[in-house]
């Protein structure tokens, strides 16, 4: 498979592959945003998930567009701001 080179396209997977994790282990999400230690809870899945990413990708996409990091913000976080939490 030829790796991605378009940075919209890198965006999307991001973005697809984060919103997989999230339907998955929506307790864990919901969980680590009321603790405040999401990114800790969804170690194991985050890491799998960047390492999917990063075989699909060019590096230098990835690393110029921070699709990935943007897209755990983007798709974890904002998608869950209906949680109650003492973060926000």
């Amino acid at each position: 498979m030829i790796p991605i080179d378009d940075p919209q396209r890198a965006t999307r997977l991001a973005r697809a592959i984060l919103s997989d994790v999230m339907t998955y282990n929506p307790e864990k999400v919901r969980l680590g945003i009321l603790h405040d230690d999401l990114f800790e809870r969804l170690d194991p899945e985050i890491r799998e998930a960047r390492d999917y990413f990063a075989e699909r990708v060019q590096p230098d996409v990835a690393q110029k567009t921070g699709a990935f990091d943007r897209a755990l913000v983007d798709v974890l976080v904002y998608r869950s701001r209906h949680v109650r939490s003492p973060i926000w």
